[in-house]
This record gives C-alpha cells, structure tokens and sequence, in this order.
C-alpha cells in the first residue's frame, strides 16, 4: 500500500564490474501501484502525481497487471522524439485541470519501469533484483508495450560503457548499476549511479541572498558569453558552508551594480529569453522569489556539471575553484562538450540497439 519510499542509488566514479547496468533516466520517479481500475502514482517523496498524467494512468491500466506495485520513471519525449525534455516534463505539474488535460495532449508521457516490487498478492522486495528483474519482463514483455515501457538492461561492462557514452545524446543522465543479489530496500542508497562529470569556467553575473537573512549568499548566478557576445543565463551554483556564504556576500558587494549597466538589463530581458528576470518568480512554486542583485561581470568560477539541457545546466552546478586567471570574456559555449546525437527510440526498441 502506497506510500513506499524508493530504494536510492549513491554516486560512483567509474562503472562497476560484476552488475546490472540501466540508463539512468532524466525525469520523475514514480512508485506505480495498480488495483483493477485504481491507479495511484507516487513520487520520490510520496506525494501524489496521479492527477498530472492521466494519459499515464490510462496507459498503466491497459497494460499493467491487474494488482502490481512498479518502480520507474515518468518521461517526456523532446517535440522529435529523439530525446528527453524535462522541461516539458515539469510544466505537467499544474493546478488547473484544463492546463493539465492540455499538457497530455500536448507532451504525453510515458512510463518507463525497472523494478517490480509487488505483483498479485506476493510482496517482491525480499527477493533478489535480478529475480524481480525477471518478474517484471514476464509481467511487461521484455521491452514493456509503448507508453509503458521496460528499461534497458544489460550485464555486460563494456556495453555498459557504450551506453554510458552513446545515450548521453538522447537526454539520458547516466547509468545505475545493480548487484544480481539486492533486495528492495526504501530510502537507502544501494545502488550505484555513474553520471559524466565535466568543468567549466563561467561569469558570475549576480547572486541571491541565503534564506536565513540579507547579509548571507545563498547562490551564484552564472553566465557564458555566446557568438554574438551575449551574456546568456547558464544555471546557478550555491553549495557553500554558511560562513563561506557570508564572506562571499562581504566579497561580492565592491561587484554590486545596478540593472541599467547589466547585461541582464529589463530591455535585453525583452529582447530576448536568455536572461533572468528582475523580480521573477519560479513557474513551479509561485511563491519562491527569484529576483537576484546584478554583479559587474569581472569574476570567473569554475564549476562541475553534468551535461547542458538546450542552452543551461541541467542540474545545479558544484563549485570547484575561481579562475582569477580567467578574462572573463573568454568564458564561451565553445568551451563546453555536446554529446553527439541519439534517438531515444533506439534505447527503447531492443532490436535497434
């Protein structure tokens, strides 16, 4: 019975021997518990998602059996259909009903399971992965039946390592590895995730203040020049021991400027999506204030990302040193890896890989 909490997985640096490898998917993970008709889905954190995908829900009643609990991902495909779009993916979380029946017209999505935990009346989570893993290709066929897929496996390391490298173009975020023993194990971090870690060197162009008061940073706001020398919004870095947040905002405030000497003044904002907003707030949480004090662009950060999603970081970034060798002019896309081109269809299709 819901709710259940999702086994995790633990960062690793390489890709161990001796497993069972799975693209790591980019989008929401999902517990997926079925009773004939009734359909609830859970997030990572229990909440239910139910109400956002209903096309999911129609899907998971076509073609799960009758009483099962599933673990997996909630994907939306890119307009293509050779990638992932998260972003799409988060706009289906919605208040209004109108929008959110819209949305799965719009951007349907899917579902992608890897584990079975529960299926009639026998609870799957003491037995081992690799048997679950079996339980879940007979419930689903070995590739599931579209929009429900089954997740890629393989327990051979070296494909693994040409996933690891080939999927990346399609939007995925890495590999997960499982030991053939595991048992189902909630909240825990048992399993190993292998994601690509690069560095880049970005402008600081602002900051926002830490929660706990004005005289401490809460986050960098980060910027890379294009061809045209626009300075264009990247992403944000902002993991920093609370002293560091202070004396970072004592450093920061000699850059202090204001938004008409800025790149990321209110008319470059017009002209264009590249840019912050002034006094924004997020599109998911439209209490959270995202409104930021503009720094003269002077400083070069160095930080570690995981791959770009359209012109940002996908994820926050991690701070590794300042470059005060850096001009920060210098710090250009160019700069950054693109991975080559892959068709998400051919991850899901077994025969195409």
């Amino acid at each position: 019975m819901p709710p259940v909490l999702p086994m995790l997985a633990k960062p690793v640096k390489s890709v161990p021997e001796g497993q069972h490898y799975e693209p790591k998917w980019d989008g929401f993970r999902a517990i997926v518990f079925r009773d004939g008709d009734e359909v609830e889905i859970g997030s990572r954190n229990t909440k239910p998602m139910t109400r956002y995908f209903p096309e999911v829900v129609q899907a998971l009643r076509e073609h799960l059996p009758p009483r099962c609990v599933v673990d997996g991902e909630i994907i939306v495909a890119s307009p293509d259909g050779k990638g992932l779009d998260f972003e799409a993916l988060q706009q289906r979380i919605h208040p209004a009903v109108s929008r959110v029946t819209l949305l799965a017209k719009e951007t349907p999505a899917s579902m992608v399971a890897f584990d079975l935990l529960a299926l009639g009346d026998d609870d799957l989570t003491a037995r081992p992965f690799a048997e679950r893993r079996a339980a879940l290709e007979d419930a689903l066929g070995p590739a599931g039946r579209p929009p429900v897929h089954v997740t890629p496996m393989t327990s051979d390391v070296d494909e693994a390592r040409e996933w690891f490298v080939r999927f990346e173009g399609a939007g995925l975020d890495g590999l997960i590895a499982k030991k053939g023993d595991l048992r189902y194990q909630p909240d825990k971090r048992v399993m190993s995730k292998i994601k690509h870690e690069r560095t880049a060197d970005c402008v600081v162009a602002g900051y926002r203040v830490h929660k706990s008061g004005p005289d401490a940073l809460g986050s960098l706001l980060l910027g890379l020049y294009t061809a045209d020398g626009t300075l264009a919004s990247v992403g944000v870095v902002g993991a920093f021991t609370m002293a560091r947040r202070r004396e970072l905002f004592a450093e920061l405030q000699p850059l202090v400027t204001d938004f008409g000497n800025h790149p990321w003044n209110w008319a470059a904002h017009e002209a264009g999506e590249r840019t912050p907003r002034k006094n924004e707030t997020s599109r998911w949480n439209a209490g959270k204030d995202l409104s930021f004090t503009p720094l003269r662009p002077e400083r070069v950060v160095e930080v570690r990302y995981d791959y770009l999603e359209g012109e940002r970081f996908r994820h926050t970034t991690q701070f590794v040193r300042w470059r005060p060798d850096r001009d920060p002019e210098s710090c250009t896309y160019d700069q950054l890896e693109r991975p080559v081109s892959f068709d998400l269809a051919e991850i899901l299709t077994p025969d195409a890989r």
